[in-house]
């Protein structure tokens, strides 16, 4: 009898860290979704001068800023900035990594020798000065960051799945389907590609994780979108405006929770969801 492949949500559920991880993402999608819906105020609303910096309460549930915007509203709306920013960098960099890596373990030593010296050169960069340069010429909007991101984070990726599918090369089975004539299609498809999808979900949520902390530190330095809300722009303005010289703590803390609860929860569903996928992995580590 074919032994059934375990459910990967009922496994995840069974964690700590799936389950912890995969409510507060629930969570945070839900304010991102229905944020107009969800936010008491408009978090783009400077106006409001004789409510700034009041401290967490009734009306407030967060407090406010130095001008006066509803710091609960700038959460809600800067969901959506953080969670959007770190999907479409898994989505870049685990395609544009994924992709690679398969062609320099599928397609014959130059093409394997060239793709790697140029993940080589990648990763020996260094990200953030490269980062603000790309940032300040391009400007500092939105997809300019993801852009930024993608290109920098890709090449990790391609290096592990070129790994996984050079060693799932040389197993018995894919031998014996390359001596009975098989494509080089027909097994990429049917037996190398399977391989890595594991790998490569994994992969997709620690880089999401990575993304949404990046974003948040090139927010906090200046570099971010000034039509959007974001964590690390309240972050930002906190320090410019002296926040916890002003006693506004809350300020501080607020987005540096949501920053962590985010990234805490997509590592959490990385971490769980590896164990479950990569079971051989996971047991090493540990």
């Amino acid at each position: 009898m074919k032994k059934r492949k375990p459910n990967f949500f009922r496994e995840l559920f069974k964690s700590f860290e799936g389950t912890v991880g995969f409510a507060i993402l629930c969570v945070m999608v839900f304010f991102a979704i229905f944020a107009p819906m969800i936010a008491p105020y408009d978090p783009y609303d400077i106006t409001q001068r004789g409510r700034r910096l009041q401290p967490p309460s009734r009306q407030h549930i967060m407090g406010t800023d130095w001008y006066g915007v509803d710091i609960f509203s700038q959460i809600v709306y800067g969901a959506r900035t953080s969670l959007t920013v770190g999907a479409l960098t898994a989505v870049g960099v685990t395609v544009i990594g994924g992709f690679l890596g398969v062609t320099a373990a599928t397609f014959g030593r130059g093409v394997d020798v060239l793709i790697m010296r140029i993940v080589d050169f990648v990763m020996v960069l260094p990200g953030l000065p490269i980062m603000i340069m790309i940032m300040t010429y391009l400007g500092s909007s939105f997809w300019t960051l993801v852009f930024v991101l993608v290109v920098f984070g890709w090449a990790g990726i391609s290096r592990v799945v070129r790994a996984i599918v050079l060693s799932e090369k040389r197993r018995g089975y894919v031998e014996a389907a390359i001596c009975a004539g098989a494509s080089k299609w027909y097994i990429l498809k049917k037996h190398l590609l399977p391989a890595s999808y594991s790998v490569l979900v994994v992969n997709a949520a620690f880089s999401a994780a990575g993304a949404m902390l990046a974003e948040a530190g090139l927010s906090f330095l200046g570099f971010s979108d000034p039509r959007v809300v974001s964590w690390g722009k309240m972050l930002s303005l906190a320090r410019t405006c002296n926040a916890l010289v002003l006693g506004a703590w809350w300020w501080i803390l607020f987005p540096g929770l949501a920053i962590f609860l985010a990234s805490f929860s997509i590592m959490s569903l990385g971490v769980a969801s590896e164990r479950i996928l990569n079971p051989k992995i996971s047991n090493r580590r540990e």
